[in-house]
């Protein structure tokens, strides 16, 4: 029971945060003030990123709002990772945990998205359905080299 609490914390995060409209989370007044110079502009100038069928670049929305964007969609596919993370370790051990982990994850993602929807400046987003699952298949990919090299640092090689 106490393996769900982490979980839960984290599902009660992103119900909230899917129903704050757009505006209510932007992020471009701190980036004007703790990126005053545009670091790195150039060099983020180079990158385009095909999403809804548009490519978000520097050029198409401006330095602040791209690196807001990519914010936005590191945090998706990390968070999602770690809910997956937080759902691995909740289940018990069985042969199709980690397939089953992936599956709720994903069933979450689309209840989230599902959710935004319904908020005003808000849409759902197939690709940010794929983004998350994204993160929960890195996540236990991690989870799989851990025991992978924990296995074997324990044989005996003599």
């Amino acid at each position: 029971m106490k393996k769900l609490i982490p979980l839960s914390l984290l599902l009660i995060i992103v119900f909230l945060a899917s129903g704050q409209p757009a505006e209510q989370q932007s992020m471009q007044d701190i980036l004007k003030t703790y990126l005053p110079n545009k670091p790195l502009e150039s060099f983020l100038s180079i990158f385009q990123v095909p999403y809804w069928g548009i490519l978000v670049s520097v050029e198409e929305r401006g330095y602040y709002a791209f690196i807001e964007f990519l914010i936005r969609k590191g945090t998706h596919f990390i968070y999602f990772g770690i809910i997956a993370l937080a759902i691995y370790i909740a289940l018990p051990r069985f042969k199709y945990r980690k397939v089953t982990t992936i599956m709720v994850t994903i069933l979450l993602a689309v209840a989230d998205e599902f959710r935004q929807s319904f908020t005003i400046g808000r849409t759902a987003s197939l690709q940010d359905v794929l983004l998350d699952t994204t993160g929960a298949i890195a996540a236990l990919l991690l989870i799989s080299l851990f025991q992978k090299l924990k296995s074997i640092k324990n044989v005996d090689l003599l």
